[in-house]
């Protein structure tokens, strides 16, 4: 682990832990056993954990920064006090949920300095049974909000119109450049996130990625999917302990990034298929027996955030 020369490290690794002290073990495992060939720093931010070890689970990588909020300030803010820290040329933003089974790193940065520009890379996520999980997706449009509120993106997987996950279904064997990357893991330019100022805050959990990406693009930088390497995302490791939590901030991300970033008749479209979808689900939940995400989807009809983007 590359822990001298500042100057020397390539990758700073940004994991954000919460009551997750077993999966961040296994994720640095992983990390020390395949990585090689780069100087990396590992920079730690716990959000106010309340359960596990991180002491002991830390003291095996006497090398890695830990960093301890007072409380749980959520993923973007966490990430943006780790990004203060962070010296490698460029940032990894990674999920303590995840694990590498080959040098994924290595072959990324390769990847990364091949190109003249600054860059977002996403690789390949998959599931613990060794399944492809959504790994990226298009930017909000009308065409495919309406098809996702009302299933369409499950009836046409493959459709660009009415499925913003369309990639994922494709066969791709080289790098494309794709709308945004999913937060699980994203490689990112070192001066590009600093100057875009790291994540919005405002997005506590869900919808900080996409934000970013957007502004990303919106400066001129490029997002590639790079299919060439694989890392395994558990996937819901901290939310599904809360059920309710998920929904809610799923929701609140969503409109969040339509008060940001979505003007007029469009705006108003986007949060009318969203409320749509809300209602659809309902009875479709609720005749499949599955009660309390029905219950939830009921009570979401009732949540709006406070604008906090208007000028």
């Amino acid at each position: 682990m590359g822990t001298g020369i500042i100057k020397d490290i390539s990758i700073s690794i940004i994991i954000i832990n919460y009551n997750g002290s077993q999966l961040l073990a296994q994720c640095l495992q992983s990390i020390a056993a395949y990585t090689e060939g780069l100087e990396y720093e590992i920079i730690v931010v716990d959000n106010a954990s309340n359960e596990g070890n991180l002491e002991q689970v830390l003291l095996e990588y006497p090398d890695v920064r830990l960093i301890q909020n007072k409380e749980n300030l959520g993923f973007a803010k966490a990430n943006n006090i780790g990004l203060e820290y962070a010296a490698g040329k460029f940032i990894l933003f990674l999920n303590n949920d995840t694990y590498f089974i080959e040098n994924s790193l290595r072959e990324l940065f390769d990847f990364a300095e091949s190109i003249s520009n600054d860059v977002f890379i996403g690789c390949k996520l998959m599931n613990k049974d060794g399944s492809d999980q959504i790994s990226v997706a298009d930017f909000d449009t009308l065409a495919n909000s309406f098809g996702e509120s009302c299933f369409l993106y499950k009836l046409l997987p493959r459709s660009r119109l009415f499925n913003r996950f369309h990639y994922n279904y494709e066969t791709i064997s080289r790098p494309i450049e794709v709308d945004l990357i999913k937060g699980a893991f994203m490689f990112c330019s070192g001066a590009a996130v600093k100057k875009l100022g790291g994540f919005d805050s405002r997005f506590f959990f869900f919808g900080e990625e996409s934000d970013l990406c957007y502004r990303f693009k919106a400066m001129g930088g490029k997002v590639f999917y790079y299919p060439g390497t694989r890392v395994y995302h558990v996937g819901g490791a901290t939310v599904d302990k809360n059920q309710w939590f998920k929904f809610k901030q799923q929701n609140i991300a969503k409109i969040k990034k339509y008060q940001k970033h979505y003007r007029g008749i469009e705006f108003s479209f986007l949060l009318f298929f969203h409320y749509m979808g809300l209602f659809l689900r309902i009875p479709v939940y609720f005749f499949s027996a599955r009660f309390s995400q029905a219950f939830f989807y009921m009570k979401l009809l009732f949540e709006y955030p406070e604008n906090e983007f208007d000028q």
